[in-house]
C-alpha cells in the first residue's frame, strides 16, 4: 500500500452537535476488504495512464460530511475514489470548485456499490473540496472511508 498521507486531510473538521460544538480529529482506520479493494483499484486506474497522487483512510461518523481539500492544477485530468464501508447503506461525494459551485455529485447506494470514482478536469488552477459521506443505520460511528487521488501521467 502507497505511502498513506495525513496531511491529505489538512483540515480541522467542526460539527454543530444538538447541546454543543465539537472538533472531529482526523483518525486513521485500518479495514482490510476496503484495502484490498484499494489496492485493485489502483491498479485498474494506473493501467489507464493514472499515477496515485495521495491516499488516506479516515475513521468517520455516519451522515456526516467529511470535507477533504485538495489542490488541482488546471487543465490537467485527476481521477478520485471514494470507498465506504461495505455495511453502509449510502456513500456520496461531491466536488466544490474554487468558486464554490457544486460541479460533480455521487450517490451510491449499498445495492450498487460501497465506493465512488469519478475523472474531473479543472478549470482553474486552485484548492478544491471533496466532500464525503456514508450513511450507516447499525454503526453510527467508527466507520472506515478511504480516499484517493490520482492524475493522468501518460496516453
Amino acid at each position: 500500500m502507497k505511502n498513506l498521507l495525513l496531511p491529505f486531510l489538512l483540515i480541522t473538521i467542526s460539527c454543530t452537535c444538538a447541546f454543543s460544538q465539537e472538533v472531529l480529529k482526523l483518525q486513521p482506520c485500518n479495514d482490510s476488504l476496503i484495502h484490498v479493494q484499494a489496492d485493485s483499484i489502483t491498479k485498474a486506474v494506473a493501467l489507464e495512464g493514472f499515477t496515485l497522487l495521495k491516499e488516506n483512510s479516515v475513521t468517520m461518523e455516519s451522515q456526516y460530511e467529511l470535507p477533504v481539500i485538495v489542490p488541482l492544477q488546471e487543465k490537467s485530468l485527476y481521477h478520485f475514489v471514494f470507498i465506504g464501508d461495505h455495511n453502509s447503506s449510502q456513500v456520496e461525494v461531491r466536488l466544490i470548485d474554487a468558486d464554490g459551485n457544486m460541479v460533480i455529485y455521487e450517490k451510491r447506494s449499498r445495492s450498487e456499490s460501497n465506493f465512488i470514482s469519478f475523472s474531473y478536469v479543472p478549470k482553474v488552477t486552485l484548492y478544491h473540496q471533496f466532500r464525503i459521506l456514508q450513511v450507516n443505520k447499525k454503526k453510527k460511528k467508527g466507520l472506515c472511508g478511504y480516499v484517493m487521488l490520482f492524475k493522468k501521467t501518460r496516453v
